[in-house]
């Protein structure tokens, strides 16, 4: 922990270089201007409160109200012109200050000021101003920049933010959170203080101050309405195409390795295992078992999740549907006496999709000898929460077995789990006496099933798993959105969330890709703003891709080395037309061996991540 307080508060002070920060400075360096000395000061509390706050509930936040996430951000902006026109317009000043005065009055501290010292109603005889005066009008402007500072964040705060959205905060996440907004703080109050000496010592500007704070309320006016319009996106983006590396640096220390390892300890799985281990419940070893020799690795772990069942007519001890739709749940304990393959997958992964074959052949051969398996389905996007989807999902793939979506990462966590796909072998007792991950080994994993059920009296023999596929790829999988993203070969640095121009850098080796065009680029997927290309190079025999369409407009054209790719069971005339969202087949060839896929989108589609075969 003391290891990410300290990378946390190092980051937090670094921050204020962000690209992102840039459009938002002038209202920092407006707390250098009007009111009293503990103005700075007012707009750090201010900042630290929103920030930390928001930070850390801003999903529960929006989930209690049921109100949009940019909401919040409005309010903020509306805060902002507000301010902006109470530092413009004298009337409105005046009437701040004798409201915030009241405020100041009844929790014990004294008057606010905005004016410059020596001018309008709260300046006190002598000029002498007092200490604490303008305080609250600097913590209006905090709370302000608080919420719009939220985003712009590097890989610690982006792992407190993810373990808030799962609803995992703890004290860890408070400190952390902290740690980064004090570091924060240090250069704020900088900026602020140096304005402030600036404006004290130079004559010229002293004599003008009022004319200067007038100024910076028509400058918070027009950054609270450009703000407003996303227009700050847009600076953001000329910034980093007149400067492609500016920022790149910035968080680089946060990918030091004891930063990753002490990220890795926080983790809620992290935190499952040992719980587990500790309750005699599976934990597993620091490497999986092999050659199917079977152990004894704990009690396996209850079907914990809430999520929607599929597939357990004959199973479920309740016989009919849900309310919502859905199958009735199955639990361990109305298993007992069965042997349970547990499989974590999600539909989109093709590694998942490739083990779908043995899976259903295991359930024909051993299904009425008394196994069952259960499919955890874990989305790794979004679009993969839709029930909807999982069920034609399921329908297509043939999966007959119970699968529960696991949207809340409930069944993950409970296991401690890390892979896609991942299987888990409990006998007749419910303990878990072997694992596996990935793809392959699938005869050794038959055997074990064979001598879990040969344990539990069952007569089984024969081997109906065919040999392991040959996987013809030398391409890793790579994703777009710039969570994971890697191999992007761009002229143009990436913008996060914001519709931007690109341009290749160079042809895309073996695992690089680019965009030519405008796209947006998240956290999980790429999309167009009307259409543009992606061009990537691989090494395979088959290239396969997640989309999510948006309407029915959109389409792909496929082209490999330049010309119109060959037909698939998606691609058809060197074209494609999603219409569900799910993985596609773009590229299926005689051989492997080094190629250029270029694709040409049009409409509203969504590109998450390349697979290989």
């Amino acid at each position: 922990m003391i290891v990410l307080l300290a990378f946390a508060f190092v980051s937090g002070v670094i921050t204020i270089l962000s690209p992102c920060i840039l459009p938002v400075l002038p209202i920092v360096l407006s707390g250098s201007v009007g009111g009293g000395k503990a103005r700075p000061f007012g707009v750090l509390v201010g900042f630290v409160v929103s920030f930390t706050a928001f930070t850390l509930a801003l999903s529960a936040i929006v989930q209690a109200l049921g109100i949009p996430v940019d909401a919040l951000r409005i309010a903020a902006v509306v805060l902002i012109v507000l301010f902006g026109l109470v530092m413009l317009v004298p009337w409105l000043r005046d009437r701040f200050e004798l409201l915030a005065s009241r405020i100041a009055r009844r929790s014990g501290s004294s008057p606010v000021i905005l004016a410059p010292a020596g001018s309008g109603p709260g300046a006190s005889a002598g000029g002498a101003a007092p200490r604490r005066r303008g305080f609250w009008s600097g913590v209006v402007v905090g709370l302000s920049l608080g919420l719009i500072w939220t985003p712009c964040v590097g890989p610690i705060m982006a792992s407190v933010i993810s373990l808030a959205l799962t609803q995992h905060v703890d004290g860890g996440s408070v400190f952390i959170t902290l740690a980064y907004t004090l570091g924060t703080s240090i250069p704020m109050l900088g900026v602020m203080l140096g304005g402030r000496a600036l404006l004290n010592r130079v004559p010229l500007l002293t004599r003008h101050a009022a004319g200067i704070q007038k100024g910076f309320g028509v400058l918070m006016i027009a950054v609270g309405v450009a703000i407003g319009l996303g227009w700050d996106r847009q600076f953001q983006t000329f910034v980093l195409r007149a400067l492609p590396g500016y920022g790149t640096g910035l968080t680089a220390i946060e990918q030091a390795a004891p930063v990753k390892s002490a990220l890795k300890s926080r983790s809620p799985a992290a935190g499952a295992a040992a719980l587990n281990a500790s309750a005699g419940v599976f934990k597993a070893p620091e490497s999986a078992p092999g050659n199917g020799m079977l152990g004894d690795f704990g009690a396996a772990p209850g079907f914990v999740t809430n999520g929607t069942w599929f597939n357990t007519e004959g199973l479920s001890a309740a016989p009919g549907q849900t309310s919502q739709g859905g199958s009735m749940p199955l639990s361990l304990d109305a298993l007992r006496g069965k042997v349970v393959v547990v499989d974590f997958w999600t539909y989109s992964c093709v590694n998942c999709v490739r083990t779908i074959p043995y899976l259903r052949a295991w359930y024909s051969a051993y299904r009425d000898k008394g196994l069952v398996i259960v499919g955890v389905h874990t989305p790794e996007f979004e679009f993969e929460k839709n029930p909807a989807n999982v069920a034609r999902a399921i329908h297509e793939l043939g999966v007959t077995w119970p699968v529960v979506q696991d949207n809340d990462y409930a069944e993950w966590t409970a296991w401690a789990n890390q892979y896609w796909p991942a299987h888990y072998f409990i006998d007749a007792k419910g303990r878990v006496r072997y694992f596996h991950y990935g793809e392959g080994e699938y005869d050794v994993s038959e055997k074990v099933i064979q001598q879990l059920l040969k344990e539990a009296g069952a007569n089984v023999g024969g081997i109906v798993s065919k040999p392991d596929l040959m996987l013809e790829t030398n391409t890793p999988e790579t994703y777009l959105g710039y969570d994971r993203a890697r191999g992007f070969a761009s002229a143009v640095a990436p913008v996060a969330d914001a519709p931007a121009d690109y341009k290749p850098a160079r042809p895309p080796a073996n695992g690089e890709w680019n965009l030519d065009g405008r796209w947006t680029i998240t956290p999980q997927y790429v999309e167009p703003s009307a259409s543009g290309s992606l061009q990537l190079g691989f090494d395979a025999k088959n290239v396969f891709l997640v989309i999510e369409p948006l309407d029915r407009g959109g389409s792909i054209s496929v082209y490999v080395d330049g010309s119109q790719a060959a037909d698939t069971a998606d691609v058809r005339g060197g074209a494609l037309a999603p219409r569900e969202s799910r993985m596609y087949h773009l590229v299926g060839l005689g051989a492997p061996g080094p190629h250029v896929l270029r694709l040409d989108v049009k409409g509203r589609l969504r590109l998450f991540a390349f697979t290989f075969g």
